[in-house]
């Protein structure tokens, strides 16, 4: 018996970090590991899933989401010591939590997922990283599940992983992950944690509603840095506004819509490429079904 919650048409504009977007077909909070597999393994073969974290690095558009919608935010959050170097973390635990827990237990290494505003699954998923370390550089190894609800164990060696991005198997998610650390003093590791966020804090827009950084930095280049040498801080479509802090950053106003951000990214890629010649990368996701 399934022991999770599954709902119909849920709004996903609280449940994302910009605030936007339309419903879930149907969105479900699984009660662990086990009641997702179990989840899984009823649904029809056919049906769209999507995985939702924090809702970071995403865009879903206004038209929403068809089929279900994972939902692991407050759910699959376990976190545990294996040992002195290493820990076992779930697809659900925030990556500000992960932090935290390494600087209470004595652990280096982990200290800029202090930066990253998102769960775990989602860090594995797209390699996320800040201050110049990524996910991938301590992970020890992963658990999957795949559409059937079959779980299985990785070396982290087992993928192909780049800079924001992993290559993962169609119909296949991260339920959980080994980071493999070392040991330190807890002072030292708070220090770091707060300097870290300090330096966050007077770069990025933090507090506002943004989806972090929108595009990928361009190889021995900045992203936000093209797109200020093109003029286009402050720059605005509806509701959806450049940053005037970072402009890799856009930020709902108030009132924009999900349409209204995809036309600035749109925009903000073409005067770039006709002033600037180069094609950016977007690192947000742009997800669902349009108006």
């Amino acid at each position: 018996m399934l022991r999770g919650k599954l709902t119909e048409k849920e709004s996903l504009k609280k449940l994302n970090s910009w605030h936007i977007g339309g419903a879930a077909q149907r969105s479900y909070r699984p009660a662990d590991a086990k009641d997702l597999a179990l989840f899984l393994q009823q649904l029809p073969a056919d049906e769209p899933i999507t995985w939702l974290g924090l809702g970071s690095n995403l865009l879903i558009r206004d038209g929403g989401i068809q089929g279900t919608v994972i939902l692991t935010q407050g759910m699959l959050n376990t976190i545990e010591q294996l040992d002195a170097q290493s820990i076992s973390v779930q697809a659900g635990v925030t990556c500000a939590k992960v932090a935290k827990f390494c600087a209470k237990q004595n652990l280096h290494g982990a200290g800029f997922l202090a930066g990253i505003p998102g769960t775990m699954g989602g860090a594995l998923a797209m390699n996320a990283g800040a201050f110049g370390s990524d996910t991938w550089s301590i992970v020890r190894d992963v658990t999957t599940i795949d559409r059937y609800g079959k779980t299985r164990v990785h070396a982290a060696d087992d993928f192909k992983v780049s800079y924001r991005h992993v290559e993962l198997p169609k119909d296949t998610w991260f339920l959980a992950a080994n980071l493999q650390l070392q040991a330190s003093e807890t002072e030292q590791q708070k220090a770091e944690i707060k300097a870290l966020l300090k330096r966050r804090a007077e770069s990025q827009p933090i507090g506002l509603h943004s989806c972090g950084s929108v595009f990928t930095n361009p190889k021995d280049d900045y992203a936000a840095r093209i797109i200020d040498g093109c003029g286009l801080k402050g720059f605005k479509i509806g509701g959806a506004q450049i940053s005037e802090k970072h402009a890799n950053f856009i930020i709902n106003t108030g009132n924009a819509s999900s349409q209204d951000v995809e036309n600035l990214i749109e925009h903000i890629e073409q005067v770039v490429l006709n002033e600037k010649g180069v094609k950016l990368q977007r690192e947000v996701r742009i997800i669902g079904e349009k108006l």
